[in-house]
């Protein structure tokens, strides 16, 4: 047997090497270096993160293959784009550039819109403005199973991901998506319409991978940021069901004058917070 070579380097690194040296690398450019290597190390490997920690660390993993990945963080790109992927009210969606990235705090207005439902006939019909992903449309969906909806975005970019989530996640036959302009040409009613417009402030200063990466015309909504309310206002109430209601996602600042647009058009909201207190979601009805 030949006696190895000392001097000749390994073209590979331990599982927990290369994260250590990411780790480091990432600190510069994001808030939890440690979780995003361990997440590009699980995805390279092809398991899952807790399987990788438990009992994968000391495989070998391919250096440049690593290093590129970890080279698109430290480079601000968004980790649900790297992943192609991002977890939404239990679904695993599939997201990439030219779709807004998915957050737990949306998770609100499926929570807001659960508890109004609760011990009554869930809603039949759903309609989610400003689909994106579709990560509300499905959220909807998957909570109430005899629902068919309608999912709206002007971007087409983003339909085609939103089908693509349908079809893989099985709700294809209950979820249509179209393009379009909010409820411009549509016609109601609707038990339950979802909308997460873009809220923020032209100028705001943003986390760098939200800035660089993530589609400007999900985030930005004028100099106040409420652009895009004060069309969705004036088209909320006729799509409403007789006993229908709307949940709306506002920014943490926004609750009194997005209510405000809501007041002037006849309608009723509801404040409710997301899990760390801040104001997410109106509910909205006639």
């Amino acid at each position: 047997m030949p006696t190895p070579d000392p001097s000749r380097k390994r073209e590979g690194r331990t599982v927990r090497e290369a994260i250590a040296a990411a780790t480091t690398r990432l600190n510069a450019t994001s808030e939890t270096p440690r979780l995003d290597a361990e997440l590009l190390a699980a995805h390279l490997l092809g398991i899952g993160r807790e399987a990788m920690l438990l009992g994968r660390l000391d495989d070998m993993i391919g250096k440049t293959e690593f290093d590129a990945l970890a080279a698109r963080r430290a480079a601000g790109e968004p980790m649900a784009y790297i992943l192609g992927h991002r977890e939404f009210w239990s679904l695993d969606l599939a997201v990439g550039p030219g779709v807004l990235v998915p957050r737990p705090d949306s998770e609100t207005l499926i929570e807001t819109a659960r508890a109004h439902f609760a011990g009554k006939a869930g809603p039949e019909s759903v309609l989610d403005l400003g689909t994106g992903s579709g990560a509300l449309l499905l959220a909807a969906l998957s909570e109430w199973p005899d629902a068919r909806g309608i999912g709206i975005d002007r971007s087409d970019t983003a339909l085609v991901w939103a089908k693509r989530n349908a079809d893989v996640l099985g709700f294809a036959t209950r979820a249509t998506f179209r393009l379009g302009d909010w409820a411009d040409g549509l016609e109601g009613p609707f038990d339950l319409v979802l909308c997460n417009p873009p809220y923020v402030e032209t100028g705001a200063d943003l986390p760098r991978d939200v800035r660089d990466h993530e589609p400007a015309e999900a985030l930005f909504a004028g100099e106040d940021g409420l652009d895009e309310y004060r069309r969705i206002a004036r088209a909320i109430g006729p799509l409403l069901s007789q006993n229908g209601i709307a949940c709306i996602e506002i920014g943490a600042s926004q609750a009194d004058r997005v209510a405000r647009l809501l007041s002037a058009q006849g309608l009723r909201t509801r404040l409710f917070r997301d899990l760390a207190g801040r104001d997410r979601c109106l509910l909205v009805h006639s």
